[in-house]
């Protein structure tokens, strides 16, 4: 039997050399490769990856990252800001950085503008398609007045607009804070934090992740709607500007914050109705269905709080989950790991079953999944479901060489799993491969 899966001194020399490396970036606009060309090689491609990252964390190379010229058309300019927003998504959250020092709002808009830049990048294709197709049309106007990622307007502002937004909102805060004559109370602070974001400013809660608005941070602040974490990354990212350290934990389905205290209890104490804890987080803690009900002083304790790297990671779980749903829209039930369970079958079912998805969106996800194994690169999981997502995007040679990395991390059960899979994805590789060179007859799995 061919076999794809690696000797146990090869997955060691491909662990050492490949753990840290990141995930390539893949953009694929109707053939068109942008990153990592189909003709280069898996090994070359993580090299130029790792070079890649290593120069991102250059602040003289960041600054030249985004090399902008009067005549660049916006397709061009597109491009360009999907790898410059992701080297500097890279870059702020980088290892070498404290963690205290990363700035959610920046790390969470470099994200937005990643994948803003996707969706207009296939607007301007599909615009410059229809002019090619009708010479009637007037030509697609080129980019003007944007010279670097933060420069790139959404939703009416740009990345500097948002940051300034959160400095607004701070702002709103203290002057609710003047006419009550209380500077340094805890209670005040954060009842004056509820106002502004609640009442006056309209955030509101999404309670089921579908709309993308409430998924990324600018269109939040636009929309007024948000998903609990990027609620939660507002009211963190306002109360630092206030001097309140605010930290949170994920407690099954929701994300709790509550002010950092020696004092727990405080934070529970009924104040006019309500408790501290009640005031930052809402009905929740009132839910009897919610895990956030059970919270209590002494089991908070026991919470892990979560780091800013936890938080970013998380809103990017979110946005896999969200794309995938969207991508997998007509497939009711279709799961990431379903054509493991499959695996025993036939390679002509595996090859012939692949479902129909949504290209764009299944795209967004393998962007999310790439950021999200730059934050986890030794996450077996995160790296298991990147290369699926790769798989159903028909990318079979970076796909096999995800999964095989990701059966060095696995626990032994899993890797026993995926192994098998990974045999036949590699045979459907050699297949494509061997067609695509004009060769007659098929390989066979035994």
């Amino acid at each position: 039997m061919m076999c794809a899966s690696l000797s146990n001194q090869q997955m060691t020399k491909m662990m050492t050399a490949s753990s840290l490396a990141l995930p390539c970036s893949r953009y694929d606009f109707g053939g068109c490769w942008i990153g990592c060309g189909k003709g280069k090689s898996a090994a070359s491609t993580r090299n130029a990856a790792v070079k890649k990252m290593r120069l991102s964390i250059s602040p003289l190379a960041s600054s030249a990252a985004l090399d902008h010229s009067p005549n660049m058309s916006r397709p061009d300019f597109y491009k360009e800001v999907l790898e410059s927003a992701r080297d500097k998504f890279t870059m702020e959250i980088s290892f070498q950085s404290k963690d205290k020092d990363i700035s959610l709002a920046k790390a969470l808009l470099y994200v937005a503008a990643e994948d803003e830049a996707y969706l207009a990048l296939n607007r301007e294709m599909d615009a410059r398609s229809i002019h090619n197709e009708r010479k009637d049309t007037s030509s697609p106007p080129d980019a003007q007045g944007w010279d670097s990622v933060e420069s790139m307007p959404m939703a009416g502002n740009n990345i500097n607009g948002w940051l300034a937004e959160l400095d607004t909102i701070a702002n709103e805060v203290k002057a609710e804070l003047v006419p009550r004559e209380i500077g340094c109370d805890m209670g005040e602070v954060l009842d004056a934090v509820n106002k502004v974001l609640f009442e006056y400013r309209g955030l509101k809660r999404s309670p089921v992740l579908v709309d993308s608005k409430c998924s990324y941070l600018h269109s939040a602040l636009s929309s007024g709607g948000a998903s609990a974490i990027l609620l939660s990354v507002v009211y963190i990212e306002v109360c630092q500007r206030l001097n309140l350290s605010i930290v949170g934990s994920r407690v099954g389905e929701d994300f709790l914050i509550w002010p950092r205290t020696g004092n727990p209890e405080e934070l529970f104490k009924v104040i006019s109705g309500h408790s501290l804890f009640a005031v930052v987080n809402g009905k929740c803690v009132d839910d009897p269905w919610s895990r956030a009900s059970d919270v209590n002083s002494n089991s908070l304790l026991g919470l892990d709080v979560a780091t800013n790297r936890d938080i970013i990671g998380i809103t990017l779980a979110n946005l896999i989950r969200l794309y995938w749903k969207r991508a997998s829209r007509t497939n009711h039930g279709l799961m990431l790991t379903s054509p493991l369970r499959c695996v025993h079958n036939s390679e002509e079912k595996l090859n012939k079953s692949m479902p129909l998805l949504r290209p764009q969106e299944l795209r967004l996800a393998i962007m999310a999944s790439e950021r999200l194994l730059i934050l986890q690169p030794h996450n077996w999981a995160i790296r298991r479901d990147y290369g699926m997502l790769l798989y159903y995007s028909r990318e079979y040679e970076a796909a096999v060489q995800e999964l095989s990395i990701c059966m060095a991390f696995a626990p032994e059960e899993e890797a026993e799993v995926l192994e098998p899979f990974v045999e036949k994805l590699h045979l459907m590789r050699l297949e494509t491969s061997w067609n695509a060179l004009g060769q007659n007859g098929r390989l066979t799995v035994p």
